[in-house]
């Protein structure tokens, strides 16, 4: 299918560009998501009419994007979790238990935002984390993972 990018997407184009991609990524998640429209004649014509309005929202999430970056870089985050003797948890630290760490210091991410390169953090100690802001800024915090046995 045919479609036209209304964003900025990871992996696909920038703002404007009309790619191909399968019907099903098309139909369930990126026209759903509003990040892109059928690439019809109609739908060009009237991209082509509010592009500048477009290209402005998309500054202005960037901009956002790197304000709140600039200030969650190199950020510490302190996870408590219970652990036996030799360092391992029971359980594991997602990505959504980090999103709830940034939540509580006055962070708005999601867990989709937030990206760990080697899955769940299963021991005690520090870890890095990366957080995706957007689609052009990535950040990384650090996560320490301690032993939490009332």
């Amino acid at each position: 299918m045919q479609i036209i990018l209304l964003e900025k997407v990871a992996n696909l184009g920038n703002l404007g560009e009309v790619v191909k991609v399968k019907d099903g990524y098309a139909r369930n998640f990126l026209i759903p998501k509003g990040a892109a429209r059928r690439a019809t004649q109609a739908a060009v014509a009237e991209f082509e009419a509010r592009r500048a309005e477009l290209e402005k929202v998309q500054a202005e999430k960037l901009a956002a994007a790197n304000a709140s970056g600039e200030k969650l870089a190199g950020k510490l985050i302190t996870i408590g979790q219970k652990a036996g003797v030799d360092g391992r948890l029971f359980g594991s630290i997602t990505n959504a238990d980090v999103a709830e760490a940034l939540g509580k210091q006055g962070f708005q991410v999601v867990k989709a935002q937030v990206r760990m390169p080697h899955g769940p953090l299963k021991a005690v100690g520090e870890f890095p984390v990366n957080v995706a802001l957007h689609t052009d800024v990535v950040v990384e915090v650090t996560v320490k993972v301690i032993a939490d046995n009332d």
